[in-house]
């Protein structure tokens, strides 16, 4: 029942997410930590900030690792295919849709009218985290660290890997010392 339960959370999350794996993760997150309590929200927040230092889409990291903790290689291979597999079929699909459809004015007007609740799905997970890391280290401190980040990726445009690696190191040499 617990590899089922593995499959439809990733699967509904996934066939849902539209756009990829930035409008997957709210969806993941409910699935992952609010409906089974796989993780709770500090181990989603720090699977979430490791899995974006490292290559490739975030959907099938989040998967691997929630699958293997929940239930071993089983559970991460059911969790990677129930990752993978809407999104491939139905990108062959839709391609072959699109293809016909390309210049309707209802498509184009459906792809519109989704960004704003991906945004929105977004700022909800992101003010969870926020309060995840106000609660951890307090409000100055994640202002600051906000503050320095928004400096640094827009004014300096330091690319963002740099940032998540100042972070890891400053959440792993400095915090604990403080």
């Amino acid at each position: 029942m617990l590899l089922l339960s593995l499959f439809l959370g990733f699967f509904i999350a996934n066939v849902l997410g539209y756009g990829g794996g930035p409008a997957s993760i709210p969806l993941m997150y409910e699935e992952v930590v609010d409906r089974y309590h796989w993780l709770t929200n500090a181990d989603f927040s720090n699977m979430l900030a490791l899995g974006n230092a490292l290559p490739g889409p975030i959907a099938t990291k989040i998967a691997a690792y929630v699958g293997y903790d929940v239930f071993g290689w089983w559970g991460f291979l059911i969790a990677l295919f129930a990752t993978v597999f809407p999104s491939a079929i139905a990108l062959i699909l839709l391609l072959k849709l699109m293809q016909r459809h390309r210049q309707s004015q209802v498509v184009k007007g459906m792809t519109l009218l989704v960004q704003p609740v991906i945004a929105i799905m977004m700022l909800l997970l992101t003010w969870d985290m926020i309060k995840d890391a106000v609660g951890s280290i307090g409000i100055w401190q994640s202002l600051i660290i906000g503050l320095i980040s928004l400096l640094a990726l827009a004014k300096f445009k330091i690319h963002p890997a740099f940032m998540i690696i100042a972070a890891f190191a400053y959440g792993g040499f400095v915090i604990p010392h403080l």
